[in-house]
């Protein structure tokens, strides 16, 4: 089992940054690829990032230039630094973990494992 807690959600300008942080406990992160979604009220969860195990990387053309996600595996951390916010970036954050191998790194429907979620809000 893996245990995700986000953290560092708030409330920002547009234009302005944040670095969330997805802290893992249960199970080493080394092994797992990582992502980040997002809900916004009304909407369906939808993919923003994602690291492979190895160190790969993707992201949703909505957040493509102004996103980054990295890994520390030595803290068992994921993060998710977001620049340049907008009020569309208004969403609950989550991140989500698997172990699978050979699957559409994009699709949520592939995370065995989801954190409680983090509340971004971008004001205009």
């Amino acid at each position: 089992q893996v245990q995700l807690v986000e953290s560092g959600g708030g409330l920002v300008q547009a234009g302005g940054s944040l670095r969330l942080s997805c802290a893992a406990s249960g199970r080493t992160l080394s092994t797992h690829s990582m992502a980040w979604f997002r809900q916004a009220p009304g909407k369906e969860r939808e993919f923003v990032a994602a690291i492979t195990w190895s160190g790969s990387t993707y992201y949703a053309d909505s957040v493509k230039g102004r996103f980054t996600i990295s890994r520390d595996n030595a803290k068992n951390t994921v993060y998710l630094q977001m620049n340049s916010l907008k009020p569309d970036d208004t969403a609950v954050y989550y991140c989500a973990a698997t172990r699978r191998r050979g699957v559409v790194i994009t699709t949520r429907g592939i995370y065995d494992y989801w954190g409680q979620g983090t509340q971004v809000t971008v004001s205009s």
